[in-house]
Order: structure tokens, then sequence, then C-alpha cells
């Protein structure tokens, strides 16, 4: 059972750890230590900010932990919890899994006091901060597995009201291209669990890859600011959009484009850039038979070529590429 000495109703700026029990060959009573910071002042929401659900995700473990030594109490109205490095054995290893028991923390909801690791973690969120907070921001990227346009996003929750506040917030991140999703590879996702719970829920998905761009680290870092004024958590004045959003959705299965066999990905076309439904968008090439033609990978949908495979081996059934159509506020909040 996930254990703190962090008193969550205390004024001022606290430092601890997220201590979570975990056996093991060389540490009978060892404990995995994720950091954990929170910043309390006055009346106001609570947020609870989220990097490295996926270990191999930096640029929100990045930008949270910039965020948690600057914060001072006099910076805030309400209060900020921040956990830089959610999946803290993941992020040790540069991998989308924990090592510890191969769970990923984005499925293991609604979790267990008394099982693996990922799976008290998740119970401890869904118990005890998830129930304390009024926002809750879910920092990812594609990692090592994909590259995205950068873009805040969001799922079509059935409640109007809370949609209408979500969509609002994912705008105030301020990135060019916004994404509406659906999950098409498993249920327990951390956002659903909090989305259930009738939070504000603000997610991303802010590039990819090892290599980070300084244009992405300010994306994340300024945009993560910016949704912390907006929703009043965080003085300041909110940055206004330099350019309207590009609002885009991927919520048909067939968006999501599946490798259908083995073989080195190549795409053919730039990310960010429209895509018309039949384009082909990129080719398998197969290694074992360079002589035969790769296999043509066929976009299914029309819409803006939102995230592609970063790795170019790929394995049949892995996603290579994800097509998403332009909609309007108006199809989002009323749909």
């Amino acid at each position: 059972m996930v254990i703190t000495s962090l008193d969550f109703g205390k004024p001022g700026k606290q430092q601890g750890f997220l201590q979570v029990p975990y056996s093991h060959n060389l540490g009978g009573w060892a404990n995995v230590m994720i950091p954990i910071t929170t910043v309390a002042r006055g009346k106001g929401p609570t947020v609870l900010v989220l990097g490295g659900n996926h270990g191999d995700e930096y640029q929100g473990q990045i930008a949270a932990m910039k965020l948690a030594r600057e914060l001072t109490p006099e910076k805030v109205t309400g209060r900020i919890i921040l956990i830089p490095s959610l999946n803290l054995p993941a992020a040790r290893a540069a991998t989308r899994l924990s090592p510890l028991d191969g769970m990923n923390m984005n499925r293991a909801f609604p979790g267990d006091a008394e099982g693996p690791v990922t799976s008290q973690i998740a119970h401890y969120l869904r118990t005890v901060l998830f129930p304390l907070s009024d926002v809750v921001i879910d920092m990812h990227s594609g990692g090592r597995s994909m590259e995205f346009v950068p873009c805040s996003h969001m799922h079509l929750v059935p409640d109007r009201e809370q949609r209408a506040k979500m969509f609002a917030a994912m705008l105030a991140w301020g990135t060019d291209f916004c994404f509406i999703y659906a999950d098409i590879a498993g249920t327990g996702l951390l956002p659903v669990e909090a989305e259930n719970q009738g939070k504000l829920v603000i997610t991303t998905e802010l590039g990819g890859g090892e290599c980070i761009p300084a244009s992405v680290h300010r994306i994340t870092q300024n945009g993560l600011k910016n949704v912390l004024i907006h929703v009043g958590a965080l003085k300041g004045r909110v940055q206004p959009r330099k350019a309207p959003a590009i609002i885009t959705q991927a919520t048909n299965r067939e968006d999501y484009i599946l490798a259908p066999e083995s073989g080195i990905f190549e795409i053919t076309a730039d990310l960010g850039a429209k895509i018309k439904k039949g384009q082909t968008v990129g080719h398998i090439h197969h290694l074992e038979r360079p002589d035969r033609e790769p296999e043509p990978i066929i976009a299914q949908s029309a819409g803006y070529l939102i995230t592609i495979r970063a790795p170019c081996l790929t394995q049949q059934g892995d996603c290579v590429a994800v097509i998403a159509r332009q909609v309007s506020e108006r199809e989002v909040l009323r749909a």
C-alpha cells in the first residue's frame, strides 16, 4: 500500500515521496520512492500535474521538474500537486512499461492496493489523489514508439459541461493542433478514470522520440503554465493563442492505420500534412525479400497526419500512422 509523509491539507511548499513497497532479491524491505511536490496557498482549485505516465516520455517530466523547483506559495491560488515521473522505474529504464512488473501505467486502473508496484500507484491515484483534485493534467508524448505533431488532446466525454471545460483547457495549452482521440488498445487508462470521477482532464501528445527539440520543450513548459493560469491555480495572465487551433478528431478505428505485415516502415507524407482518403502514406519494405515490391500503407480516411511510427523496424499490427479529420468547435461540443 502506498504511503507518503506529505500533508496535503497543509499550506506552503512540501517535497516528499510516494513510497511503494517493493520486495526483491536484494531488498526485502525496499520501497520505490516516487518524488512528489505540493504547493498550496489559500482557496482555489487543486491541480494534479503528472509526467512520466510512460517512462520514455520525458517532455512532461522535465516540465514538471522545472515547475516543482520554481513554484512558491505566493505564485499559487489553491493547490498544485506535481509528480514529475509517475512511473519512476520506467523513467529510469527509458521504457514505456515498468521493468518491475511489465505493466503499462496507462492501462493499470482501477489498480490494487496490494498488487504489483504499478497497480498500487494506480490505486493510490484513484482513491487518494484524484478525489483531492479538481483538475488532472497528464502529459504524454509519443515516447520511443511514435512521433506526434505537438498537440493537446482530449476524449469526447459524455457530460457536456465537463467536455466544454476540457475543450477550453485543451485550447489554452496553445498547440497549433488539438486532437480528439479514441482508445483502440485496451482499457484502464488514467485519463478515463479521472474523467469518470468528473475531473477536468487535460492531456497531451507533445512530439516523440528521444531527441526532443527545444521548440517542443517550450511548447510543453509554456503550455503547462498557461493551463494552470487558465484553471485559476497559478497567478498570471493567460497568453492568448497566436492563431486559431486546427482541431482534429480520430474516433473511428480506420483512422488508426496498423501495419499489415512486418518489415521496415517508410513514411512518405510529412507529419501534419493534409491526407486524402486512398492516399499512400508509407510503405513496408521486406528485409528478407528486397526483390518484392513494398507493401503500401493506404489512408482509409481523409484528414491530417497527426502521428507516425518512430522506429523504422515494424511488426505486423503496430500502429504506423493516424489520420485525424478537421472538426469545428461546434461539432466537438455538440457531438
